[in-house]
Parts: C-alpha cells; sequence; structure tokens
C-alpha cells in the first residue's frame, strides 16, 4: 500500500509531526518534547504520511543549509509502521524536494540502528559523530544528488 506524502501546511498538522517524533525520538530516552523541534522548523520541510485514520505515521524534515546543501533531521516511523517502506518514501519526497530547490548534497546525523537504511538509499559514512545523550552512537552520513535522477 503506497501512501501519499505530505508537506505541513499548518500548525495543527506540525503538531501531529511533534507528537510522533517525540514518541519516537524522544521520548524512550525520557528527553523532552522540545528537545524534538529546533529553531529552523518555520524554514524547513516538514514531510509527513497519514494512517488512513488520518494518524502521522512517518515523518521527516528538510533543511537548506550553507553551501547548496541539504540535511535531513527527524525522521521517524511509528512503530506499528516500520518495515512497510514508508522510511523509505519519506526519504525519497525529500530528496526530490532537495533538488527542487537545486540543492547538491544531502547530509544527515544517522543514529547506529539507522545506518543500514541510510546505506540502503545510497547514503554514504564521512564520520562517527557524537553520542547522543550518552547513549545512542551517531554517523555524519552524505549523499549527492543528481539533479536527471
Amino acid at each position: 500500500m503506497k501512501l501519499p506524502v505530505y508537506i505541513s501546511q499548518n500548525p495543527k498538522e506540525f503538531e501531529k509531526i511533534l507528537e510522533l517524533r517525540y514518541n519516537i525520538l524522544r521520548a524512550p530516552w525520557n528527553q523532552s518534547k522540545t528537545s524534538a523541534t529546533d529553531e529552523k522548523e518555520n524554514e524547513a520541510y516538514n514531510a509527513f504520511i497519514l494512517s488512513p485514520e488520518g494518524n502521522v505515521i512517518a515523518c521527516g524534515r528538510l533543511q537548506e543549509n550553507e553551501n547548496k546543501a541539504g540535511q535531513i533531521r527527524y525522521m521517524a516511523v511509528d512503530d506499528n509502521w516500520q518495515g512497510k517502506g514508508l522510511g523509505k518514501t519519506i526519504l525519497e519526497a525529500l530528496e526530490k524536494k532537495a533538488k527542487e530547490l537545486g540543492l547538491q548534497k544531502i547530509e544527515l546525523q544517522a543514529r547506529e540502528n539507522a545506518l543500514e537504511f541510510y546505506k540502503n538509499n545510497n547514503y554514504a559514512i564521512d564520520e562517527k559523530s557524537f553520542l547522543l545523550w550518552g547513549q545512542i552512537q551517531h554517523y555524519k552520513m552524505s549523499k549527492i544528488l543528481n539533479s536527471q535522477s
């Protein structure tokens, strides 16, 4: 089942995205809901997928950085929807948006448990980066975008 990807257009949609981010990326480590967002939200593109019932079940964000580079952050898929290709669908939508914006490269910080996912989507590990909350190893990864693909 291929579900459509939407780009957040209003505060109500964003609140639903923030809830998923928090539940998947922050709550398991007893972090605050405010840690699931940052000051770049207003200039970023938040992609999301809805379940047939209207719940946000997958999300990811693209922000434009310097030197024609984009950064993907806050990728999350609801536990009940894991393994159904939703993460890949979000990633592809964000890459398409990056190409529309004329970006040449995407960078991201991948958690160790997501390395294979990103490698399978043609991202390369640039370096071992930081240990979040002293528990979650991250790796800086990147992908050069071809405007033809």
